[in-house]
Order: structure tokens, then sequence, then C-alpha cells
């Protein structure tokens, strides 16, 4: 968790606490382990403002693991286990797009993605690891010498989510045709998440045919973000999730300082006015939906 700074403005400080919500929800999705401050100031500056649950998220096998070991010591905290979109190429190639500057392969292979694969089916079955993900798709900032291990990686998830009876959380970045295909041959997972939603409402009515549950980060109050708020608009309401995805994506108008699960309220809000009901309904459907989406 942030700490707090002498400069109460200063674009490093901790953003002050808002009003807490009158119906406690969970942060669908953050990553504690990127946060300055231990897990329990974290969890009871959450919880101070009515933010009584967190899904932890892997990107990788060390914080796959450590997501498993703090779900299983804190009885707030859910995890998930994963390799990041961008982590397959990493692991294959050495190399973010797939491939080295010289356009050779880089040690590694499809046998080192094969065991790190293991290990995420392993952590999988444990009973505190609620979900795989995030895995999926990253056309931003993966090349296309990197597109095969980022969909064999991803297939591979849908496969381990299916067979442990565990939610799919995709992280889906300039990648939206390609996901629904993956997903779609594949045969999604009973329950799927959309993290960090980043489509339009024409995508949202694909989804909640699919029965997909799309889950918005602070960034659906950027200013730019109208094909977000276009989104929560006509997005089921028994499909809708709230995340921080912290410490990325703080809301505004703390953009730019760093995100907590403690801010999950300032989203709320947003999506309350967007959606034109009052916080406390969209709230008691927000708590329903992230306990049905992770099964907890």
């Amino acid at each position: 968790m942030p700490s707090n700074s002498s400069d109460a403005s200063g674009k490093n400080a901790a953003p002050p606490l808002p009003e807490p919500l009158r119906v406690p929800v969970a942060d669908s999705h953050t990553h504690l382990d990127m946060q300055s401050g231990t897990v329990e100031e974290a969890l009871a500056k959450a919880a101070s403002v009515g933010v009584t649950t967190v899904v932890q998220v892997g990107c990788d096998i060390k914080g796959s693991q450590w997501a498993a070991e703090t779900a299983a010591a804190f009885d707030s905290v859910h995890a998930t286990v994963a390799l990041h979109p961008n982590e397959a190429p990493r692991i294959v190639h050495g190399d973010p797009d797939g491939w080295s500057r010289q356009g050779a392969r880089q040690p590694g292979g499809a046998q080192a993605l094969d065991e790190a694969l293991a290990e995420i089916d392993r952590l999988a079955a444990l009973p505190q690891v609620k979900g795989v993900g995030e895995t999926g798709l990253d056309h931003f900032r993966t090349g296309p010498g990197g597109k095969e291990a980022q969909e064999r990686s991803f297939r591979a998830h849908i496969e381990i989510a299916k067979r442990h009876g565990k939610t799919l959380v995709i992280h889906d970045r300039d990648a939206h045709e390609d996901v629904l295909r993956v997903l779609k041959e594949e045969g999604a997972p009973e329950r799927t998440v959309f993290h960090c939603y980043s489509g339009d409402a024409e995508m949202a009515e694909v989804c909640a045919r699919e029965g997909y549950f799309m889950s918005f980060a602070g960034n659906v109050t950027f200013k730019n973000a109208q094909n977000l708020r276009d989104a929560v608009a006509v997005a089921p309401a028994d499909l809708l999730l709230v995340e921080t995805d912290a410490p990325f994506l703080t809301p505004v108008p703390y953009r730019g300082r760093p995100n907590a699960p403690y801010l999950i309220p300032v989203t709320v809000r947003a999506m309350a006015a967007v959606r034109g009901i009052d916080e406390d309904t969209l709230a008691t459907a927000l708590a329903a939906n992230t306990a049905r989406a992770f099964g907890y």
C-alpha cells in the first residue's frame, strides 16, 4: 500500500481515504505484491472504507505462489494464478515480443513453457485459489513473434481452469477479436471474467450473451474512456464487477498517483453515476456478483 507522503499533493503520495461505502464490496483484481506497505495495512485500509474482500492476482510463477500463500494466510484474500500473456513469450524466447534483437530465438523454448504451466496447474488445485488468470492476449506489448506463444499459453490456461473448476480471468489488450475467437474455439469455463474491461458497448453485448463477467477499473473515470462508460451503461447488472488493478489505473481525480484497494469506492460511485442508480444498489450487486464469479 502506498505510504503517506509529507507532500499530500505529490504525485507519489497516497490519495486520501474516500467516504466509506455503506454496502461492502470486493476488489476483484489487485496486485498487493506490487504495492508498498504490508498486506495487513492494505487490507485494514481497504476494510475501513467498505472494501472487505480482495482477489490477489498472479502474473508469473513467483507472483502466483505468493498469491496462493497470501490467500491461505488471510480470510479476506482470494488468489488467482497464471502466466501473464506477456510472460509466455519471455519464457519461450527470452524477449517480450518473442524475438531477440538479432532475430534469433533465445533459450527457453516450449519445454520451459510447459514446466511453468505445470506449476500453474499445481497451484490451481489449491482451495484458496479461486481463479486462473490473468491470462489472455496482449497485442499492445507483444509483437508478431510472440503471438504464437501467447495463444498457446492462453489455451493451456483455459484447459487448466476448466479441469479444476476455477474462474478464468482474462487480460485482453488490443486483442478483442482474437480473445473471443480462442474462447469460442476452446469453450470458455463456466465462470469467465474480462479483467479491466477494455471493449465498447457492442463488445459488452457479446460478453453478455456469453455470460462473461465484465470488471471495470479506475480508467472508467478517464476523460478519454467514453467507450468504457458506454459499456458500463449497457452491461447486465448481474455481470458487473469492480476492480483496482492496483497499483495501476488510479481513478480520477488521483490519476498518476499510487492505486490501492481502498480507492474502490471512487470507481463504484463513477459506475453508479453512469448507470443512473444509487451507489448502495450497485454495491449490493457488485458484492453478490464477485462472490458468484469467484465461487467464494
